[in-house]
C-alpha cells in the first residue's frame, strides 16, 4: 500500500484555509495525483465538509474536538482514505482555534505512523486583516488578549507561514506585513499566497514537498490561557431542511443570511472569527462567508440554478455568548426564508463554548523517534 504525503495546514478562523486547500488539492489532482481531505470541527455538520464533497474530493470529517484531542480518530480517518482511495496526498485541516499542533499532532504522526504517512512541513495560513491588527499594531484583532494568544502561538510553531488573501492587499501593505512576519518569526519560511488567484501556490507546493523539518517547532503553551481563549468564542453549527413554494436564488439566500448575521453581530458589539452559510440542493451548492472586522460578506461558491428545496448549514464562530449567537443565526435564517415563503425543519443544532483541550499525545520534540514521547 502506498505511503501518502500528509499535509497538516492550520491557521486561525477566517484565514481562508478551505479555499486555499481546495486550490492546492486541485493542483495535485491536475498532476494526476489522488487527493483526500480530512476536515475537523468541535461539532458535526461542518460547512467545509460539504464544500469539499461538492468539488468532488474524497473527504473524512473528524468532529467533537481538535485533531490533538481526537488524534486516534485522525489516524483512523487517514487510514480509511488510504485504504479506500489510495491517495498520493492527504490534506488535513485542523480547527481554526487550536494551537500546539507541532507537539500534539505533527510529532505523534511522525513517531507513531511514520511508516504509513510521509509528514510534510507544517503550514499556517493567516488573514491579512488579523495580521495587521495583531502583528503590526500589536492589538487583539477585535478579540481578547487570550484569543490573540492562540493566533500568535499558531504562527510560532509553523514551518511555513502563508500570508493568505494577498490579492486584497496593495504592494506597500503586503510588504509591511510580510516584513513584520519575517522579523517576528525568523525560523519560519514566510510566503505570500492567494487561494482566490493561486499566487504563491507553486512556491508553497515546493515547500510542502521538500524535506523540511515537518515541524521541529514545539513551543511552550500556557494551557490555562489557551483554554480560556477558546472558551471565549461562541460556537454554532445549525442545519435546516428548507422547502419553498417556488424556486429562489440560493446565492441571494446565503449572502443575505451572512449579511444579516454580520449586522446583528455588530449591533451586539461582538467580533466574528468567521461565519459560513452553505445551501445544498442536489448537485448544486451556494456558500457565503464573513470573517469579521471591516471585511464584507462574500459569495465564495455560486449555486447559479434556482431551487425550491435543499439543506441550509450555518457555521459561526463569534466572540459572544453561544445562546445569543444561536439567536442571531436563527433570526437571520428565518427572516431570509420567510422573505421567500419558505419553511424549515430543524435537522441539527449545536451551540456551545469549546472545552479545555486535552491532547491524546504531547511530544517534547517534534522529531521524536517512535516510542519516545
Amino acid at each position: 500500500m502506498n505511503r501518502p504525503r500528509l499535509l497538516v495546514i492550520g491557521g486561525f478562523l477566517g484565514a481562508g484555509k478551505t479555499t486555499a486547500l481546495l486550490r492546492l488539492a486541485k493542483m495535485y489532482h491536475d498532476e494526476g495525483k489522488v487527493v483526500g481531505l480530512i476536515t475537523n470541527d468541535q461539532a458535526a455538520h461542518l460547512v467545509d465538509t460539504g464544500v469539499v464533497r461538492f468539488h468532488g474530493f474524497r473527504v473524512e470529517e473528524v468532529a467533537g474536538a481538535c485533531f490533538c484531542c481526537k488524534f486516534d480518530e485522525l489516524a483512523q480517518a487517514a487510514d480509511r482514505l488510504r485504504a479506500e482511495a489510495g491517495p498520493d496526498v492527504l490534506i488535513a485541516e485542523p480547527v481554526g482555534s487550536c494551537t500546539d499542533l507541532a507537539a500534539t499532532v505533527i510529532a505523534p504522526l511522525k513517531a507513531l505512523h511514520g511508516d504509513r504517512f510521509s509528514v510534510a512541513p507544517y503550514s499556517v495560513l493567516l488573514d491579512p486583516e488579523r495580521a495587521r491588527q495583531i502583528i503590526l499594531e500589536k492589538g487583539f484583532g477585535g478579540f481578547s488578549s487570550k484569543v490573540a494568544y492562540i493566533f500568535q502561538k499558531q504562527l510560532e510553531e509553523a514551518d511555513v507561514i502563508g500570508l493568505n488573501k494577498v490579492d486584497l492587499l496593495g504592494p506597500s501593505a503586503r510588504k509591511r506585513i510580510l516584513d513584520a512576519l519575517e522579523a517576528e518569526f525568523p525560523r519560519a519560511t514566510v510566503i505570500a499566497t492567494s487561494g482566490a488567484t493561486g499566487e504563491g501556490f507553486g512556491a508553497w507546493q515546493e515547500l510542502l514537498e521538500g524535506e523540511g523539518s515537518a515541524s521541529a517547532r514545539v513551543v511552550d503553551v500556557d494551557y490555562d490561557r489557551y483554554a480560556e481563549g477558546e472558551a471565549e468564542l461562541g460556537w454554532l453549527n445549525l442545519v435546516l431542511d428548507v422547502h419553498a413554494p417556488s424556486p429562489f436564488d440560493p446565492d441571494l439566500l446565503v449572502k443575505g443570511i451572512v449579511e444579516r448575521m454580520s449586522e446583528l453581530i455588530a449591533e451586539r458589539g461582538a467580533e466574528a472569527a468567521h461565519v459560513k452559510v452553505l445551501f445544498e440542493s442536489g448537485a448544486r451548492s451556494a456558500m457565503a462567508n464573513y470573517v469579521g472586522g471591516s471585511a464584507p460578506a462574500r459569495l465564495s461558491l455560486s449555486g447559479s440554478v434556482p431551487s425550491a428545496e435543499g439543506k441550509l448549514t450555518v457555521n459561526a464562530r463569534v466572540h459572544m455568548d453561544p445562546d445569543a449567537l444561536r439567536s442571531v443565526a436563527w433570526n437571520a435564517a428565518l427572516e431570509a426564508l420567510r422573505d421567500r415563503g419558505a419553511r424549515e425543519t430543524l435537522e441539527a443544532s449545536f451551540h456551545f463554548r469549546p472545552g479545555r483541550p486535552v491532547p491524546t499525545h504531547r511530544y517534547a520534540a517534534a522529531r521524536a523517534e517512535p516510542g519516545q514521547p
